[in-house]
């Protein structure tokens, strides 16, 4: 059948499974939306108060599903203010289609009115991108986007279509809807390798990136463990691949980690790393984090491997299989001293306390995750709030962690959540600062119109938290521009927007406002007052190590 560029544009979305989309209209995507207005009982389409919160509803719709998450927009601003977010899926690995308007060919290049090279601008940003001038070319290059955005390491793809492509038509069929590229495989020397390295360690330690999540590999990981007879940590990304009650896990590790975990690996002989990058926030010093350990590092993307760490054995593969060839042919372990020492951290962890006369980000913390059921996602910005939410909150499900990593990137919570919300139809909670509230809070909008059953839970401390922290610690309490002074009133700035407002000075009344919000079901916001004094701990110094660990801090001072 013969369809126009728009046309095909929506058959190839439902084509790849496609039934809901985040996005806002514009000149030069109208065909588009024109085809989506009247495909509605098909894709349902759900517009942002900026195209930044469609970028990073997307996201959240991803993380929650691992389906690839889709954002439309138009030319020139539309399509830039897509790059935070398109940045913020790259850096963790979220598999995302951008589609975006252009003006038509003949006018590419001449600075005509909202246009954009936006394939070049996003070209550091995406596994890959395309600009489509041939309507013949749309389909296939729509579904080849699909393909590699869920391919090996996921990650975000943009398909530019000029006005032009979208208006002019040619013959349209459907295809079966192609598998993803198939992932490298471990050799079976690899596997003998490693098998050995294994054997030989007294003191292995498990360290878990998101590539866990994304591989679906959570319970392989805990089979090993359980075979090898070692702790598991995590990067930030690997939050909830693993439950937080498996009594082998001591969750992340890091610059704000915990310390149980951070100490195990400094201590370990072996580190086992398991879809991970190591990231500098996850390492600190690097000649320190290698100095008692050799290294295994099981990576889909093979330019991980010894990127960032040099690794005694590099295996590129998918994580899944990997995990489950090495569980077949490693032999039954036991460390009991290892096992011990373990114990020991882990009982050292627990002495320390946090006290203050006032709620505290612990008391908020503890509350909603006793009233959250555990397959509700856990959105968060960036900020103390997100160190404390994962350091604190007791995950069990996978694909329930749902924060900006690698890009670190204030704003991103409430469309996340959106998104979370809108793929699992369940209650997601937000925890954000109110600084990072501030930077996105216009998709409010967003949730009231669409009912979406998001809480906001503010952490107000009138600061910016976490760059106060530093200016505390490090830069002789010099708090350049981190004291916010903003009068704003959240529970009736909530209100306006048509959302429930709350405010919650102790745990009773935060417990009485989740209770309600949750009766009512649609978004609410919870502003909680707590210490501006109040730090993210333990603490490795930027470019310190384990040896540097900070865990206790007296009238801002170390």
């Amino acid at each position: 059948m013969k369809l126009t560029g728009a046309q095909i544009i929506i058959e190839t979305l439902v084509e790849q499974g496609c039934d809901r989309v985040f996005g806002y209209p514009g000149g030069q995507i109208i065909n588009t939306y024109d085809e989506l207005y009247k495909s509605r009982d098909r894709i349902r389409h759900i517009i942002t108060a900026h195209e930044q919160g469609a970028a990073h509803a997307a996201d959240g719709f991803a993380r929650a599903t691992g389906k690839t998450g889709v954002v439309i927009a138009t030319s020139g601003p539309g399509a830039t203010n897509l790059v935070t977010g398109i940045a913020t899926a790259y850096l963790d690995s979220v598999p995302m289609v951008a589609i975006t308007g252009n003006v038509p060919c003949n006018l590419l290049g001449r600075d005509s009115f909202q246009e954009v090279d936006i394939c070049g601008v996003t070209l550091p940003i995406t596994k890959h991108n395309y600009i489509v001038k041939d309507v013949r070319e749309l389909a296939d290059t729509i579904r080849e986007a699909f393909r590699l955005a869920k391919s090996g390491r996921p990650g975000p793809v943009l398909v530019d279509v000029p006005k032009d492509v979208q208006i002019a038509s040619c013959e349209f069929e459907n295809a079966v809807v192609a598998p993803a590229f198939e992932s490298p495989k471990a050799s079976g020397d690899d596997i003998a390798e490693a098998v050995k390295m294994i054997e030989q360690s007294q003191k292995p330690y498990i360290y878990c990136g998101g590539g866990v999540i994304s591989g679906s590999a959570g319970k392989e990981v805990m089979d090993f463990a359980d075979l090898i007879d070692s702790p598991i940590g995590c990067s930030m990304m690997g939050i909830s691949a693993v439950p937080y009650s498996n009594e082998r896990f001591l969750g992340m590790q890091g610059m704000h980690g915990h310390y149980a975990s951070s100490m195990a690996q400094s201590e370990a002989d072996l580190v086992i790393a398991v879809g991970a990058r190591f990231s500098d926030r996850a390492t600190g010093k690097m000649s320190v984090y290698v100095r008692n350990c050799k290294v295994l590092h099981i990576d889909v993307d093979d330019a991980e491997i010894d990127k960032n760490v040099t690794s005694q054995l590099g295996i590129n593969g998918d994580v899944k299989e990997t995990l489950r060839k090495l569980i077949a042919s490693v032999s039954k372990q036991e460390r009991p001293e290892w096992s011990k020492r373990i114990k020991e951290l882990k009982q050292k962890e627990a002495s320390f306390v946090y006290k203050s006369d006032i709620m505290t980000p612990y008391d908020v913390i503890e509350t909603v995750n006793g009233k959250i059921p555990s397959d509700c996602a856990i959105a968060t910005d960036v900020g103390q709030h997100q160190m404390w939410v994962a350091q604190h909150y007791r995950f069990e499900k996978p694909r329930t962690f749902i924060s900006s990593g690698g890009l670190g990137t204030m704003g991103f919570g409430l469309g996340a959540a959106i998104g979370a919300s809108v793929a699992t139809g369940k209650t997601v909670v937000l925890f954000t600062g109110d600084g990072s509230f501030g930077m996105n809070l216009n998709e409010l909008a967003t949730a009231v119109s669409i009912n979406a059953p998001v809480i906001v839970i503010i952490m107000n401390n009138g600061v910016l938290g976490m760059v106060r922290q530093w200016q505390t610690l490090f830069f002789e309490k010099r708090h350049s521009n981190t004291t916010l002074n903003r009068k704003t009133d959240f529970v009736a700035l909530a209100e306006a927007f048509g959302a429930s407002g709350f405010r919650a000075e102790n745990t009773e009344e935060l417990s009485a406002a989740i209770d309600e919000a949750m009766e009512k079901g649609g978004p609410a916001v919870i502003d909680c007052k707590i210490d501006p004094n109040e730090f993210v701990l333990p603490m490795l110094p930027p470019g310190g190590s384990i040896d540097d660990i900070i865990t206790e801090i007296h009238g801002g001072e170390i």
